[in-house]
Formats: structure tokens, C-alpha cells, sequence
């Protein structure tokens, strides 16, 4: 089995680290540590992972400045060509600035960073990063963050819908959400971003496994592929 995994790091990340370790976990391969100002990626990569962090400080407004790294244009030119791409938490604010996601993460309502696991329901359960959950299915993983505020004018929104692109959604009110979403999913089905980190639910040690099927379905998709 062979599974190439990238990690880019940002200035201000702390959980490339959390996600490296997990795609390790879950496929027995080391993920590669790419740094922000690089300007290609290796050759034959099956998956990319854009981590949480706080890069560049949140400085603009979270994820712009990341969004316009040197590495970033070749994130967009693999996701182009059907690599898969993970953004989690500034990850997700990243790929919402770069272009690759529809809408915006702004300040969470209430002006509160929030950090707790928190309830989800899964509800697209038939792409890559999802298979290995059930429509309809409720889950707990922790949350991080001061701008998971998911943002999108009404059109967008009804278009997300309808083309089952909402691939998890808040099963409570935990940041002002637009229709409570937690994590959305590009026309194409290979990028999702997502606000909750399932990487911090992967082994019983952490307090829960909710997040480890993401990692396997995705896993098991690429190498099946």
C-alpha cells in the first residue's frame, strides 16, 4: 500500500504537527512537512493537508496572508487536477481565501473563541473525506477557534445545499454559522474544509475516535483507487 500525504506549514501553525501525526496513524506512512514558502510540492502526492494554526498572526483577516504563500499556488494547481486537500480550522479560512471554497469564516457571534468538543451531524456521508460515516449521523469533535463564523450570501448557500456540498453541520449553535455549517465541500468533491479538528479525535487516549473515520475513508478511498 502507498499513500503520500503533505502537511504545509504556515507561520503560526501549531497543529501541522497534530495532523501529520494522524495521517501517519491511520496509514502507516509518513506525511511530508512542506513549508509555506516553498513554491512546489513533491511529485505524486495523494492527499494535502492545510492545518490550524494561526498564520501570520490572523493578521488582515485570518488565512488571507497564508492564502498568497508561494506553496499556496501549487495547492490550487493539485486540487485543480483532483488531489485531495484538507483544511482544518485556519486550514479551512485558508482555502475560503485562496478561492478553492465558497464563502467566509468571520468572527465568531458573541466575540468568543470557542473551544470544546462540540456535537455534529454528518450530512454528506458519500464523498472521500466522509464514506466512512452514515448520513444523518452525529459525532464529537473539538473545536478551536474566534473566526469559524461561516459566511455565504443565500444563493451560495441554497447552492451548497442542493448540491449536497454541507458535509458536516453544528447540530447546535456554536458560532453564528450561516444554517449551522461546520465544513463544506467544493463543486468537485476533493476539498473540504472544515472547522471542527478531527485529527484531535482519533485514538481512545484522546477522549474519543469520532474523528478517525474522516482519516480512513480518505485513506482507503486513495490507495482502493
Amino acid at each position: 500500500m502507498s499513500f503520500r500525504a503533505a502537511v504545509i506549514t504556515f507561520p503560526g501553525s501549531n497543529c501541522d504537527r497534530d495532523m501529520a501525526v494522524a495521517l501517519e496513524t491511520i496509514s502507516g506512512h509518513a506525511a511530508t512537512r512542506i513549508w509555506h514558502g516553498d513554491a512546489e510540492l513533491p511529485q505524486g502526492l495523494d492527499f494535502i493537508a492545510l492545518p490550524g494554526g494561526f498564520s501570520y498572526g490572523d493578521y488582515l483577516r485570518s488565512g488571507a496572508m497564508a492564502a498568497r504563500s508561494p506553496i499556496m499556488q501549487a495547492v490550487i494547481a493539485a486540487a485543480g487536477r483532483g488531489v485531495p486537500v484538507l483544511g482544518v480550522c485556519n486550514g479551512f479560512q485558508v482555502l475560503t481565501e485562496a478561492g478553492l471554497l465558497p464563502g467566509a469564516l468571520m468572527r465568531n457571534a458573541g466575540i468568543r473563541f470557542v473551544c470544546r468538543e462540540v456535537p455534529l451531524v454528518v450530512e454528506n456521508a458519500q464523498s472521500l473525506f466522509t464514506a466512512g460515516y452514515t448520513a444523518g449521523q452525529r459525532i464529537e469533535i473539538p473545536v478551536a477557534h474566534h473566526d469559524g463564523n461561516y459566511f455565504a450570501d443565500e444563493a451560495t448557500l441554497d447552492r451548497l445545499e442542493g448540491d449536497g456540498r454541507v458535509a458536516f453541520r453544528y447540530a447546535e449553535d456554536i458560532n453564528g454559522s450561516a444554517r449551522a455549517i461546520a465544513g463544506v465541500l467544493n463543486a468537485a468533491g476533493n476539498v473540504l474544509g472544515m472547522m471542527p479538528h478531527p485529527e484531535r479525535m482519533i485514538e481512545a487516549a484522546q477522549g474519543g475516535t469520532d474523528g478517525r473515520a474522516l482519516f480512513e475513508s480518505a485513506v482507503k478511498g486513495l490507495v482502493a483507487a
